[in-house]
């Protein structure tokens, strides 16, 4: 493959339905100098011969047909054989506003010194939880500052950003994990100098009831407290602030409802922040508190 400006890798499995609406939006972006990346995780459905014909269609789409092995792999799987300075990943249920891509690689191009730029995201679109993010125009050298002031664990999607291609060198996604955005931007960010967020542009992340997140049980809920353990443990995000623990919190008690798991987050990160919920945890312990939870959430079904 020629070498490209901006590689966008979409994993394809069982998106008939969406698939042209998502492959539409990508080639209305106004870049020439793109590469997208259709890669089939053995689907079973018409994709397959979808993704070749859209490949027929425009020069700039190639397909990956491969064994199936999960949204990462496939992800991995693309990001091995991009060819551009900057990466990007989309999901085959979502759409990109058009001129986003860009708008934002003209901003890139203007100043190398970013590593990642994050962009607006319409989050559970068309959903009771619909909810639009958007972000002030703004540089961040310090990596912690980024996380906590915008607040960043609550949006760790890989969908909404862009990135330098060379940050992926030596971090790929986790296999056979729920929640791998969470797993994997930390470790970029680690490696990461700048980070821009912008104002400009829209990625459209729809709500699909089918979708792995969607169904997340208990074990994937127990992934994304191992997850979050590692970011605690990190010295790039230490100290953590009160509403990060708060939340740490809330998806420990939810992951115990869940699995009945012990409590994983040690109690000493708790001790200072003065809530409800944290002052109840320090006054009888996260053993107890979880009880208290469990109890409460069968309460509530009953009514």
């Amino acid at each position: 493959m020629k070498e490209a400006i901006l590689s966008v890798i979409v994993p394809v499995y069982c998106v008939e339905n969406t698939l042209s609406r998502c492959v539409e939006s990508i080639l209305a972006q106004g870049l020439e100098n793109m590469e997208v990346i259709l890669v089939d995780d053995e689907s079973p459905d018409n994709c397959p011969f979808m993704c070749d014909e859209w490949a027929r269609k425009d020069c700039r789409i190639h397909v990956l047909h491969k064994k199936n092995g999960g949204l990462s792999d496939a992800r991995n799987a693309g990001i091995d054989i991009s060819t551009g300075q900057y990466i990007t990943f989309v999901d085959s249920d979502d759409y990109i506003e058009h001129h986003t891509y860009q708008t934002l690689i003209d901003t890139l191009s203007a100043h190398q010194e970013y590593d990642i730029i994050e962009f607006p995201i319409n989050q559970f679109e068309d959903s009771a939880k619909e909810q639009l993010l958007t972000f002030d125009d703004k540089v961040y050298t310090n990596i912690r500052e980024y996380w906590f002031s915008t607040s960043a664990y609550h949006h760790t999607y890989a969908c909404n950003k862009i990135f330098k291609r060379k940050l992926f060198d030596d971090i790929k996604f986790p296999i056979r994990k729920v929640f791998e955005d969470i797993y994997t931007y930390p470790l970029l960010l680690g490696v990461t100098q700048q980070i821009a967020t912008s104002s400009y542009g829209m990625y459209h992340y729809c709500m699909n009831d089918k979708g792995i997140t969607a169904s997340a049980g208990g074990k994937s809920w127990s992934m994304l407290l191992d997850a979050h353990l590692q970011i605690l443990n990190n010295p790039i995000f230490q100290p953590a602030t009160e509403d990060y623990l708060e939340h740490l919190l809330n998806i420990q008690l939810y992951t115990n409802e869940l699995t009945g798991e012990s409590p994983k987050i040690p109690f000493i990160h708790f001790h200072h922040i003065k809530t409800i919920k944290t002052i109840l945890n320090n006054t009888i312990g996260i053993n107890n508190l979880c009880k208290l939870n469990r109890l409460f959430r069968r309460l509530i079904k009953r009514r």
